[in-house]
């Protein structure tokens, strides 16, 4: 946390550590390695290996918050206990998509923003720009819109086609390109604003790249779900546009399962959890961006 703009906060953590990679915190009960039982305390106990051994190598670190909040308040104090393992200066990325009328979103905003103290989060556009101005507006925080997700089924209302709007240019077009040109429409106006493209559509990152040249990408979807991570590194960082080059901090890479799962009938975890994550570090490098 801290009051520089977050692109310039993450820019720093990327330049520090060579890397683009996010460590993604998804700790599936079902899913632990031996040792650690399938209740809060083995999850809590997990992330924090997770944590201690896969820092060094990451710009950024993404809790999805689901993991613990199926575990009541004793989930959400587990959470809070576990940020406070992350240092200042390594953002912190709330997986939570959040996004509803003006009111319940300011308060979502509090409660990730302030009681968390997160540094991004991801949101949805569905409601309209409306539903997320609350996390918009914090020139220090930042949101990530989900625009082209990396799940199987993002392409049944991700890529249906939307009629030509009537008071401007833009043309009939795939939903996720028209969400991709709103959010460069707020981010003119806020500063605060990315986008959620995930690895798995590489096509569809090129395309939306070419629409939103200046907008930084949170790419999902490298690692167990056999995303296109050459694709990420070509596509996802910023070019020149309308709002300049924007610093090395414009694209983070997610990786989950693919460190995480290292653990898994390892007989040191954490020395397998720092390997997985030094070599993801290694194969995503901060690519400056292009002139």
């Amino acid at each position: 946390m801290g009051d520089a703009p977050y692109l310039e906060r993450l820019g720093a953590r990327t330049a520090q550590v060579g890397s683009v990679l996010c460590l993604g915190i998804d700790p599936d009960p079902a899913a632990l390695p031996d040792g650690f039982g399938p209740d809060l305390t083995g999850i809590e106990r997990f992330v924090a290996l997770l944590l201690e051994a896969a820092l060094p190598h990451a710009a950024a670190v993404k809790p999805n918050l689901a993991f613990f909040e199926a575990f009541g308040s004793a989930g959400i104090a587990a959470l809070e206990r576990l940020r406070g393992r992350i240092p200042p200066d390594v953002p912190l990325v709330a997986d939570v998509k959040r996004g509803d009328i003006g009111s319940t979103a300011a308060r979502q905003a509090v409660a990730l923003f302030d009681l968390l103290g997160a540094d991004a989060v991801t949101v949805s556009p569905y409601l309209g720009g409306e539903a997320i101005a609350p996390f918009l507006a914090r020139p220090e925080r930042f949101a990530y819109v989900l625009c082209r997700t990396s799940n199987p089924g993002a392409g049944e209302l991700q890529d249906l086609e939307v009629a030509p709007d009537p008071a401007g240019p833009w043309p009939a077009e795939p939903l996720h390109l028209r969400v991709a040109r709103l959010a460069r429409l707020w981010n003119a106006r806020y500063g605060t604003v990315g986008l959620v493209v995930g690895a798995t559509a590489p096509r569809e990152m090129a395309t939306l790249r070419q629409a939103a040249p200046d907008l930084a990408f949170l790419v999902p979807g490298v690692g167990a779900q056999g995303g296109d991570a050459e694709a990420a590194l070509t596509y996802g960082r910023a070019v020149a546009g309308v709002a300049g080059t924007r610093p090395a901090g414009a694209l983070l890479v997610n990786v989950s399962r693919g460190i995480a799962a290292a653990a898994r009938g390892a007989p040191d975890p954490g020395v397998a959890i720092a390997a997985a994550a030094a070599h993801w570090a290694a194969n995503l490098p901060v690519l400056q961006s292009q002139p």
